[in-house]
């Protein structure tokens, strides 16, 4: 008789506890979409024709490239910070308004002269890419080669390959001035929410850390062994690391290649996913690096004219992603990396239907991934109690989200959407929120799965009317603290929000008759503030 009565006591907790919450379940949004700080990169030449798209950038595209010239920002040593300021605001203008980031590359030596580049074409004024761009108060270096060739590659009358050269990152002048300027850059860019990472740069051409190279780790690419003061450059690397390192406290730096810079938490820019001639140099020695991702940023570009992708003929990031061998062992590297955005994109057309089909797992595989599961929420709001709600999110894409941005749980009015109360949620790190591990191609999927996040939250709601209202979650860009970060989720309202169901405030609820869901690929609204 007594255990009937407690199993009796247990049913009626159990029927009061299932009416009094509300549990979901949501449904995972399919096709690929754009999301902040991952994916698709592009990249935008200040003066060439293609300098931007004439639409809303490419479909996934969050971010852009901008290679920074040294001389543009600083001309002399005594110029200030209010030089990189004023060149960046001159290149990044408006950016926010399309929630779009930046990811910066100084650099001095976009080719080599004597690679047969030449130097700046003055009628195309200083933004051009091309030619060097070394500070006034910079001697640039002296040719290692007798004449100056007209084309790529050709090194007429060669001296030796033994003389070092001199000026430019070879005049002893050039430490302590790459030490001065990485300051520079980062007290204009270390809290500039316009940044995503920063690129480290400054060496070689591109900014690409070799010719010149860092070290001497891997043999030179154009000489038949290294020289001192030719082919690398003594001391350049614990220069860089101690500079980057120190000044930038908030932005996330990459280098070019993970075996440079050992003695440093540095993530990586590859510049050649993909390419059979780099698994050693590029693949191996960043999976060596281990849990390195779970705090740094993986990235770079599919770098498609040359090696084995030129070999292939896949002239353009629409025929490599097109190639089922290429297409395959690039998602089997962007798992196994975790990288978070790729670019080489630039002159793709997506809307090609054949390249969409083609991009939707690659863009999918980018960065993080954010679906919510299950959630499970008080449905009534009674005043002086607390609220509980709690939900289930796993991040199925290949990396972390790597800064501590806030998770917004708000109340909309049903009719309008607009937000009528809101609050961010106490003690959620979504830097936390990992991917799986240990890809398996052959399955295509993690052997290590990833982990399901269980948030759970009890909150004060305060001053809101009796009535029906939907629970929506965002992530928010702290520049503004605007929803921004879109969860991956059929359950979306535009403007960044994603619906759990209705909620009570003093007053039991109904059920959401609104589900006319909204589709992520056509959000424009989104946008961030700069002061």
């Amino acid at each position: 008789m007594k255990n009937n009565l407690l199993y009796f006591c247990l049913l009626l907790i159990l029927l009061f506890s299932g009416c009094s919450y509300r549990e979901v379940q949501l449904h995972e949004f399919e096709p690929a979409f754009r999301n902040p700080m991952k994916g698709l990169r592009d990249y935008y030449d200040p003066v060439a024709l293609n300098q931007k798209r004439a639409e809303y950038p490419e479909p996934f595209g969050s971010m852009i490239k901008e290679y920074m010239q040294w001389r543009n920002m600083e001309q002399v040593e005594s110029d200030g910070v209010d030089k990189v300021i004023a060149y960046s605001n001159y290149r990044w203008k408006d950016v926010e308004k399309q929630n779009i980031k930046v990811i910066p590359r100084p650099y001095i030596v976009w080719v080599e002269p004597w690679h047969g580049y030449g130097f700046p074409d003055p009628s195309k004024g200083p933004d051009q890419m091309s030619g060097q761009h070394w500070p006034d108060d910079i001697p640039p270096e002296t040719s290692p080669y007798k004449n100056t060739p007209g084309t790529f590659g050709c090194h007429v009358d060669a001296r030796d390959s033994l003389t070092p050269i001199t000026g430019g990152y070879f005049d002893p002048r050039f430490p302590d001035r790459v030490d001065k300027f990485v300051k520079k850059l980062a007290e204009a860019w270390d809290n500039d929410p316009r940044v995503a990472y920063v690129e480290m740069g400054i060496i070689g051409e591109w900014g690409e850390h070799h010719d010149p190279d860092i070290t001497t780790f891997w043999p030179p690419h154009d000489e038949p062994k290294h020289v001192e003061n030719r082919t690398w450059i003594p001391g350049i690397d614990k220069v860089l690391g101690d500079a980057f390192s120190k000044y930038f406290k908030n932005k996330k730096v990459m280098v070019r290649y993970a075996y440079d810079f050992p003695d440093y938490e540095f993530g990586i820019y590859w510049d050649s996913w993909s390419i059979d001639e780099e698994i050693e140099r590029g693949y191996n020695q960043m999976r060596a690096l281990g849990d390195r991702w779970k705090t740094q940023v993986i990235g770079g570009e599919i770098t498609w004219g040359w090696g084995s992708l030129a070999l292939k003929k896949l002239r353009g990031f629409p025929a490599c992603i097109a190639d089922s061998a290429t297409h395959a062992l690039m998602i089997e590297q962007i798992r196994n990396l975790h990288c978070n955005h790729l670019g080489g994109v630039t002159w793709t057309n997506f809307k090609d239907p054949e390249v969409m089909k083609n991009v939707q797992d690659i863009q999918k595989s980018l960065g993080y991934r954010y679906v919510i599961g299950k959630a499970r929420y008080g449905k009534k709001i009674s005043p002086g109690k607390t609220w509980k709600l709690e939900f289930d999110v796993t991040n199925t894409g290949s990396s972390p989200f790597y800064y501590q941005w806030p998770v917004q749980v708000a109340l909309l009015d049903p009719g309008t959407h607009d937000v009528v109360w809101k609050t961010c949620l106490d003690d959620v790190d979504i830097r936390t929120w990992l991917p799986g591990d240990n890809y398996d191609p052959a399955q295509g999927e993690y052997l290590d799965p990833a982990p399901v996040n269980r948030v759970k939250a009890e909150i004060a709601v305060d001053n809101v009317p009796e009535g029906e209202y939907v629970v929506a979650l965002s992530i928010l860009d702290p520049a503004g603290m605007l929803p921004s970060v879109r969860f991956a989720n059929e359950e979306a309202y535009e403007g960044g929000y994603t619906v759990l169901g209705l909620v009570g405030v003093g007053c039991n609820p109904g059920t959401l008759k609104d589900t006319n869901w909204f589709d992520l690929r056509e959000e424009r609204s989104l946008h961030y503030i700069i002061d």
